[in-house]
């Protein structure tokens, strides 16, 4: 019982280490591109220029990829697509056993 909550407390650790992650890539997003957008509206006339805004769409797009992993958000193969696939594999290994025996 004592390494079943052992386990858990690790697991535990392990979430609340990839939360801590996501929340500080976010603030650092958050920083940087707010001193970049302030800094460009103070220095130039032309603000709503597109490569202005590489910056902040490229890199949000990795922080929408970090926080899909941090919150297993996953839209494309949904909640129990990983449970079919295994569960179509042991099938056919099943009935690959099954013709040799």
């Amino acid at each position: 019982m004592e390494q079943f909550e052992q386990e858990k407390y690790k697991r535990a650790k392990k979430k609340i280490e990839e939360l801590k992650g996501f929340y500080i890539h976010l603030v650092v997003y958050v920083v940087i591109n707010l001193f970049i957008l302030v800094n460009i509206y103070l220095n130039t006339d032309d603000f709503w220029s597109w490569p202005h805004f590489v910056t902040l769409f490229g890199w949000g797009i990795g922080l929408a990829f970090h926080a899909a992993k941090t919150f297993n958000f996953n839209p494309i193969f949904g909640k129990n697509w990983e449970e079919r696939q295994i569960q179509k594999y042991i099938d056919e290994d099943k009935k690959e056993m099954d013709k040799y025996q």
